[in-house]
Formats: structure tokens, C-alpha cells, sequence
């Protein structure tokens, strides 16, 4: 049978021998992808972040995605420096964190990130000196309280979009770097967005989707400059979750809660520059990438405008 085979291979045009090689090579390069995004979702080993050193700082950690990281980097063992805005809110969460892990130290750090940085930035310095800060969770970020039109934002918003979203994760990675290069070991993890890397474009949120393409360029560029360092860079492009930020209350199949989304994140903390850490937002990644950017671009851009209309609508009954 399988001489017969051979013989009948041997009969055909050699086009037809190239088209049947070429058909084989895809199919075993979609067989490897696909075995692939099976182990490294539901197979990889997660690393032991203890590895990196014994504390953990998370910026935003009072709510949303950073909150998430806190509880989770508290049950690895590792210990927190919270960095937030507001005081209160830092004591809840500590006080939470506390109360279910409660051999976990944990220091907090007041910053506003619309205000004086450089502040801001000294404190987290003088908090950190002697620490073993082996993992760095940039969370802190803002969105549009809704869609937009690029000439609709205002002075304020723009300001705070640029120093919040990309200068504050770039001048707290600048503050904890260095400890990390002393004793050669560390994680950092910038959270960035689908809207700047799934999606082709995201208008009405333009300023929002820049800036998170800015934090992951300058993830790629530090994981190359660091990798020989002992620092692993890792920029993490969640889709949709349920947050403030996203105007999502309940969490769904394709929409994760954020302890959901951030029990997925930890498992990929270490390994690939960037990655997409809860699987079924892969798929969704998947269908984009199938799609022509100009039927995506059709839909979000109506999408969006749905959203400007409903919060145009909010701001106007506040106003009456």
C-alpha cells in the first residue's frame, strides 16, 4: 500500500508535488501552534516569583487588575509595596490582605500620579532602600471616562492620559531597576491593552490606545537590554475585564473577573515579552487577526460611538 503510494507520488506533475509539500509544512506548522498554545495555557509550570526576590510592588493596587495582582503575589509568599493614591484605600487593601495572608508584610506608599512625580517618586525610593524587590507590577493607569473624538479632550485628560500612563510606569521602573540589577534578578510586568496591540486602531480612545503602545515598545526594548541581566520584562495585553475602567460589572466567559484575570497573569510572569494571559482572550486575538482591519475598524469605530452617546447622555442629565 505504501509503495503504491510512493509510485503515485512519483506519477504527478511536479507542481503538484510542491503543492502537496507545501500543504504538509503548513499543517504541521498549525499543529505545532497549536500544541504549543496548549502548553504553554494549561500546561507550563508557573515560576517560583520567590525566585526573584521576597517582596512584590504593585502600583494601582486598590482596585481593578492591581488588586488582583496584590491578593495573588500575597499568596505566593511574597511580600507587598503598595503604591496608590489614596490612603484609605491602600489601608483597606492592606488590612484585606492582612486578614487572609497574615505573615505578609506589607508597606504602602502614597503617590498621585496626576501630581508631583518626582515626589512621588523619592518616597517609593526611600521605601524600597534595603528591600529585596524582586517583581515590579505596573498597573497604574487611566482610560477616557468615555469615548471621545481626539479634539473633544480636554487639557486635563490629555495631561493625565501621558504622565499617569507613560510617565509614571516609566519613572517607577527607573526607581526599582537598579536594585534589581545589583543583586541580578527580577520581573517587571507593565500592563498594557488589547486596544493598542489586538485590535488595529480603537478610535475615540486614540490618546489611551498611544499610550499603552508606548508601554509596549518599551517593555520589548527593556527585555532585550535586560535578559542577560537576570530581568525578565513582560508587557501583559489583557482584553476586556471586569473593572471600573471598563464599565464592566459582571465577569463572563470572554470577560474575566479580576482575580480570574489575574490568577491567569501570574502563571505567565517570567516568560515571553509579551503575552496575553487569560486563553480565551486568545481566541478573540485569533478572530481579530482573521478579520480585514477595515471591517474591525467599521465596527469599533460604531462600537465606540454607541459608548460617546450613552456617556454624552449621562453628562447632560448631571448638568440639568
Amino acid at each position: 500500500m505504501e509503495l503504491c503510494f510512493i509510485n503515485n507520488l512519483r506519477t504527478q506533475p511536479f507542481w503538484v508535488l510542491v503543492l502537496f509539500t507545501l500543504g504538509s509544512l503548513s499543517l504541521l506548522k498549525c499543529s505545532l501552534a497549536f500544541l504549543r498554545w496548549v502548553y504553554v495555557n494549561f500546561l507550563r509550570p508557573p515560576k517560583n516569583l520567590k525566585k526573584y526576590g521576597s517582596w512584590a510592588l504593585v502600583t494601582g493596587p486598590t482596585d481593578g487588575i492591581g488588586k488582583g495582582f496584590a491578593f495573588q503575589l500575597a499568596h505566593k509568599g511574597l511580600d507587598l509595596v503598595l503604591v496608590g493614591r489614596n490612603p484609605d484605600k491602600l489601608k483597606d487593601v492592606s488590612d484585606s490582605i492582612q486578614a487572609k495572608f497574615g505573615k505578609t508584610q506589607i508597606k504602602t506608599v502614597v503617590v498621585d500620579f496626576t501630581g508631583d512625580l518626582s515626589e512621588g517618586i523619592q518616597r517609593i525610593r526611600d521605601t524600597i532602600e534595603g528591600l529585596d524587590v524582586g517583581v515590579l507590577v505596573n498597573n497604574v493607569g487611566i482610560s477616557y471616562p468615555y469615548a471621545r473624538f481626539f479634539h473633544e479632550v480636554d487639557e486635563e485628560l490629555l495631561k493625565n492620559l501621558i504622565k499617569v500612563n507613560v510617565e509614571g510606569t516609566t519613572k517607577v521602573t527607573q526607581a526599582v531597576l537598579p536594585g534589581m540589577l545589583q543583586r541580578k534578578r527580577g520581573a517587571i510586568v507593565n500592563i498594557g491593552s488589547g486596544a493598542a496591540i489586538v485590535i488595529p486602531s480603537d478610535p475615540l480612545y486614540a490618546v489611551y490606545a498611544a499610550t499603552k503602545a508606548y508601554i509596549d515598545q518599551f517593555s520589548r526594548c527593556l527585555y532585550v537590554e535586560y535578559k542577560k541581566s537576570g530581568i525578565d520584562v513582560q508587557c501583559q495585553v489583557p482584553l476586556y475585564v471586569a473593572t471600573k475602567m471598563s464599565s464592566i460589572r459582571r465577569s463572563s466567559f470572554f470577560v474575566p473577573s479580576t482575580d480570574g484575570y489575574a490568577r491567569a497573569a501570574m502563571r505567565w510572569i517570567g516568560y515571553e515579552p509579551r503575552c496575553t494571559p487569560y486563553w480565551p482572550h486568545t481566541l478573540l486575538w485569533g478572530l481579530a487577526l482573521s478579520l480585514p482591519e477595515s471591517i474591525i475598524d467599521a465596527w469599533r469605530l460604531q462600537f465606540c460611538l454607541g459608548i460617546r452617546k450613552r456617556g454624552q447622555t449621562k453628562d447632560s442629565r448631571k448638568k440639568e
